[in-house]
């Protein structure tokens, strides 16, 4: 069916631009709290005392308030509307800022990420929900794409404030000022997280004055206040036509499921989107993407760039990213989201390989110092080492040839460590680096408070921690690898710009799409908060353990991971995905019936 034309009259434009920028300013603050963590976090790792384990956590901390809040999420947004839930959402993200700028020790970073990640979850469900409910077929493509475009520039906004703060630390690094340096980065963390509190309260204050969602008003019988909604962004005719569609489809169901079905997500006519979408945004987070923007920073620097050069490598690569969503929005209406799906799956296959190689050209160097760094546990069952150059080589001494073949050159360490049945990494140190060392304790693996026992009960569940308390440090793995050049890191850059390209131009804009086209109307919020569910669950699970594991097996191994679940993402979107573009909410769920 073709619709008519929508009227360019000044006050629907001017409706419709309000509408998408409120939107938009969702997908800010989704994009911030994404991004904001990798800037900051190699200062927080520099000065907060936090060891791997609990960086992971303090990453996968805002992904599992986004699994607890999308939880409700759906329910919340029937029981609401749509309008209140978005307003809610922002106040959450306003008053986490504070909370974790302001935090002093891993449980105020932990419970502050939390309530940040919560409101990522509301939003990550709501704004979508919304711009499908309220934007015509022509616009809806559009709309999400500038949901996601304004996500990269938030992500781009926190990597250039990072990168700002960058030019200080290398300028302290070179002056050898090892006090002010902490004192410094200690301030950059905090001040990174200060300023994206202004999107926050714009969004709060916008999302005042947009229209309830016309499809919500109308399953509640509220079927002026729907046209009245609908009449912002539509001509007559359309608002009419679109009424009527409303109309049918909610008769139909009604008529064929009668009324104790019609809100199941397992009757028939609801299963096949609903798997379709589930499995679309759990392959996209299995894709790395959350890991690569979050750690960006931190794998170039081990790819072999300094501190500056790391910082600016992740500008560029959010720049990429926010330029390649500009490209996708303007295609998603044009060439459909099942295209721009496969051939974004296909390019993120060959990025992540390309990127695996590089770091198993390195990683292949690496050397166990185990023995050498067990002989320095003390009677505390602590080890405390600063890792300098000279240090380095007197580890490496004691691994024979392949330690010789390292030796003399820059170089990082990381340890891998256990008490009992609690393990823990420490963070990746820099031979050259001028506050370079590792400090083992059992406080830093077992956990001593109920915070530390959530974030045991994350990663190892079955531990026993009254065990631990007195066991002896067991040292796992030592693993010191050869920094590698800045121009290996640069080419490692260079793969993380074609990832982000080809997420930006097909899963970056087109799953939200997916999520929120696909499902029927009637089970629209529920079925996309189970869906976002199973996204930010698998995005936490790989947040959670991303540090430790590269740790222990290195980021090839990583990165191959990634490309064997992007080729699932690539079959599914090719094979099975159908086309959407171009059709009424209830033109695609008649596909899914099976009617013409």
């Amino acid at each position: 069916m073709t619709t008519p034309a929508p009227d360019a009259s000044p006050a629907l434009v001017r409706n419709l631009r309000y509408l998408l920028f409120i939107a938009g300013l969702g997908g800010l603050l989704y994009g911030i709290d994404v991004g904001i963590i990798a800037g900051a976090l190699p200062y927080l790792e520099a000065t907060s005392g936090l060891t791997s384990n609990q960086l992971s956590i303090i990453v996968a901390a805002v992904l599992l308030g986004s699994v607890i809040s999308t939880l409700f999420a759906g329910m919340l947004a029937d029981l609401m509307g749509r309008k209140k839930l978005m307003i809610l959402s922002g106040l959450c993200f306003v008053l986490s800022i504070p909370m974790i700028a302001l935090a002093h020790g891993f449980g105020p970073l932990v419970l502050g990420r939390l309530l940040q990640g919560v409101s990522a979850g509301l939003v990550g469900v709501v704004v979508p929900l919304y711009l499908a409910e309220c934007l015509d077929a022509s616009n809806r493509g559009r709309g999400t794409g500038v949901f996601q475009w304004l996500l990269t520039l938030g992500i781009f906004a926190a990597a250039l404030i990072a990168w700002g703060f960058s030019f200080k630390v290398e300028h302290l690094e070179k002056a050898g000022n090892a006090e002010a340096l902490f004192a410094f980065k200690d301030l950059a963390w905090r001040s990174i997280f200060w300023v994206s509190i202004l999107p926050g309260l714009f969004f709060v204050i916008g999302a005042f004055f947009v229209a309830e969602s016309p499809r919500w008003l109308h399953r509640r019988g509220r079927k002026e206040e729907a046209r009245a909604a609908l009449r912002k962004t539509r001509t007559e005719a359309v608002t009419e036509i679109e009424l009527k569609e409303m109309d049918e489809s909610a008769r139909a169901a009604e008529k064929s499921m009668g009324e104790k079905a019609k809100e199941s997500l397992l009757s028939r006519m609801y299963v096949i989107p609903f798997l379709l979408a589930c499995v679309i945004l759990a392959c996209n987070q299995a894709t790395g993407i959350n890991s690569v923007i979050g750690y960006n920073a931190t794998i170039l620097i081990q790819a072999g760039l300094g501190d500056n050069a790391a910082h600016l490598g992740y500008v560029l690569l959010t720049l990429v990213n926010f330029l390649m969503t500009m490209v996708a929005v303007a295609l998603v209406d044009k060439k459909g989201r099942k295209f721009l799906l496969s051939v974004g799956s296909a390019g993120i296959i060959v990025a992540l390989l390309g990127t695996g190689l590089l770091f198993r050209r390195t990683e292949q160097h690496r050397v166990d110092v185990a023995p050498a760094i067990q002989a320095l546990v003390d009677g505390d069952q602590s080890v405390t080492l600063k890792y300098t150059p000279e240090a380095a080589d007197h580890l490496l001494g004691s691994a024979g040839a392949a330690g010789a073949k390292v030796a003399g050159k820059p170089s990082t360490l990381i340890v891998i460590y256990s008490y009992g049945d609690f393990r823990a990494a420490t963070k990746v140190v820099r031979s050259t680096d001028l506050s370079a060392a590792i400090a083992i304790t059992r406080e830093s693996c077992v956990p001593k408070d109920k915070a530390g026992a959530l974030a045991a009960r994350i990663t190892n569940p079955t531990a026993d921690a009254q065990a631990a308390r007195t066991a002896p440090l067991k040292i796992e793995a030592a693993l010191i690898t050869p920094v590698p050049s800045a121009a290996n890191g640069w080419l490692v850059a260079l793969f993380t710009f074609i990832f982000i390209a080809f997420f930006a131009m097909g899963p970056g804009v087109c799953v939200w799409l997916a999520l929120s086209e696909l499902m029927p109307t009637r089970i629209r919020s529920n079925g996309m908060s189970i869906a976002l569910l199973i996204n930010q669950a698998v995005s936490t699970t790989i947040a959670a353990v991303f540090l430790p594991t590269v740790g222990k097996y290195g980021y090839g191994t990583m990165f191959f991971l990634f490309a064997g679940f992007t080729v699932v993402y690539f079959i599914t979107a090719f094979f099975f995905l159908p086309e959407t573009k171009g059709k009424t909410l209830e033109e695609i769920e008649a596909h899914f019936v099976g009617k013409k």
